[in-house]
């Protein structure tokens, strides 16, 4: 892998990951582009204890533009995009429009490939290894940022989801603090370590997964399976076998695996609903070890935590979609359609040939 990084007009930073080591990138943003502002800031709500980030200009983001007009897609002749050489294999940027910005933590964009027709699931092994390499990459550099806390790689797709752009692209978020979800793993992963003497809550849960009914697909080194407990209709979690904190602790022999693993997993999730369905949308989310302090977590450090990946679709059936209605929204208690059994059970039917 060959990074190479820049600056674009506005001054914000972009970065080429390359799979030739001999790859050239010295194309100069040609877009008359001022420097961005941004107003966000984070607010702690006093009753819930959780953050929200204020982001009021990001209601001038680009929204759906025309193909020809894609932001994602690399500059063509005097058709300029964000990113200004003519190819790319992938490349991350400074969010034009982002959520979180200076004291407030930092946005990026992963560009996964410069087609813009495909999605991940036709990446090459090769292609998907070199967006799990940008990953790791980025988590590295963000963590050392003074105002990062926790770093969240994840992919939204599709407009149910409400992705306004329709490129294979996923995002970054550095926070400037530990998310809520996190924190509720966390003081989990205390109170089993407290109650049994040390164990560890994470690697229970792989082993009672394994034996278990669940397993959707397994390697050497990863396993998915649809949790005991799951949210959404169709729910897997992506653990390797090795617990390791964050992106940073794969070995080699994990990371070759990866992308076989994956790449069938999401080929599997377009084939839940049948040929001729669109395309499934899903949500894809890291989950990694915050790199701050973990005062409030009694007992609990960096490497008791386990790196896993959640994938999810909205879609419960054909043409039917699972909204977060009044218990799910007003009180955070889910209501699943979908036996976890069965689900894993159909995405064991629809195995990729």
């Amino acid at each position: 892998m060959k990074k190479t990084s820049t600056r674009l007009a506005d001054g914000r930073e972009l970065i080429y990951y390359d799979l030739r080591d001999d790859t050239v990138r010295d194309a100069v943003d040609r877009r008359p582009l001022e420097r961005t502002v941004t107003t966000s800031e984070v607010r702690r709500d006093p009753l819930l204890g959780d953050s929200v980030a204020i982001a009021s200009h990001r209601q001038g983001r680009t929204y759906h533009p025309p193909k020809d007009e894609c932001p994602l897609c690399p500059s063509q002749g005097e058709r300029l995009s964000e990113i200004p050489d003519s190819s790319y294999d992938v490349v991350v940027f400074e969010n034009r429009f982002p959520s979180l910005a200076g004291d407030s933590g930092r946005c990026e964009v992963v560009c996964f490939t410069s087609d813009h027709n495909a999605s991940f699931a036709d990446l090459t092994e090769e292609q998907a290894r070199l967006v799990l390499d940008a990953w790791t990459d980025r988590t590295s550099e963000l963590s050392h940022l003074p105002s990062v806390e926790q770093v969240f790689c994840f992919e939204n797709r599709g407009a149910e989801i409400g992705v306004t752009l329709g490129h294979p692209h996923g995002q970054i978020y550095a926070y400037p603090f530990t998310t809520p979800r996190t924190a509720l793993m966390l003081r989990s992963l205390a109170a089993h370590k407290d109650a049994t003497g040390g164990g560890n809550l994470f690697d229970a849960v792989l082993e009672s997964e394994l034996a278990g009914e669940r397993v959707v697909l397994e390697g050497e080194h990863w396993v998915a399976f649809v949790p005991y407990a799951a949210h959404w209709p169709y729910e897997v979690h992506l653990y390797p076998k090795r617990r390791v904190p964050d992106l940073l602790g794969l070995d080699e022999e994990a990371r070759t695996e990866f992308p076989q693993v994956y790449l069938e997993l999401l080929k599997r999730f377009d084939r839940i609903f049948g040929e001729g369905e669109p395309p499934t949308p899903y949500i894809a989310a890291w989950h990694q070890a915050p790199f701050g302090a973990l005062e409030d977590f009694e007992g609990v450090g960096r490497d008791d935590f386990a790196l896993h990946l959640e994938l999810f679709t909205i879609r419960r059936t054909s043409g039917k979609l699972k909204f977060l209605a009044g218990s799910e929204s007003g009180m955070n208690v889910f209501i699943n359609d979908i036996r976890p059994e069965a689900a894993a059970q159909r995405l064991r039917e629809v195995a990729s040939s």
